[in-house]
């Protein structure tokens, strides 16, 4: 047995438009499932210390827009980086967590503030996700997890059309809150 994925989509991406995709991040199983639940053409922000890893990184850097989050400079070229793809009709996805907790007993981490800023400043749509079985299928114990069922559940929208972005704290406690409630409820 491997793993099916149980999806609730409560709205659906137009193939057409691009967005931002947002998720929790407890696994690496994230990545995968985030490929395989969107639909719509995108790119990953990522951390560039994932490029050092043998093979995976091979790729990773050829697919990923990648962020050096000790560096302003890196973090600017990031937006410009976006645009690129977002003119060529591509969606952005970030774990707006940064990375994966140490601790397994976290429900969500922090998130940073790029994913909102790049949503604002490009006027993009938000899609929330919640990813609510990773964690237990493939974390990052040493021998834990096991094949099974992976839920997923594709939120309501969050326009930020209208959004200056000296609302951008107030989006990303919105963003919070929402997958915070919706991952806490369903543990």
């Amino acid at each position: 047995m491997g793993f099916v994925i149980d999806k609730t989509i409560l709205q659906t991406p137009k193939q057409d438009e691009s967005y931002i995709f947002i998720a929790n991040h407890t696994s690496i199983l994230d990545v995968l499932l985030m490929l395989a639940v969107v639909k719509n053409p995108f790119v990953f922000v990522g951390k560039k210390e994932l490029a050092k890893m043998p093979v995976f990184g091979y790729f990773y850097k050829k697919t990923c827009i990648l962020v050096d989050r000790n560096n302003i400079q890196s973090k600017q070229k990031v937006f410009k980086a976006a645009q690129k793809h977002i003119d060529a009709g591509l969606s952005i996805c970030i774990f707006p967590e940064g990375m994966v907790p140490d601790d397994e007993s976290i429900v969500l981490s922090e998130f940073k503030k790029g994913a909102f800023k790049l949503a604002i400043e490009h006027k993009l749509t938000i899609v929330p996700l919640s990813f609510y079985d990773c964690k237990k299928r493939f974390s990052y114990t040493f021998f834990s997890g096991s094949p099974g069922r992976l839920r997923v559940k594709i939120h309501p929208f969050i326009e930020t059309k209208d959004i200056e972005i000296s609302g951008m704290n107030t989006l990303q406690n919105d963003c919070y809150t929402l997958l915070y409630n919706d991952l806490f409820m369903n543990e």
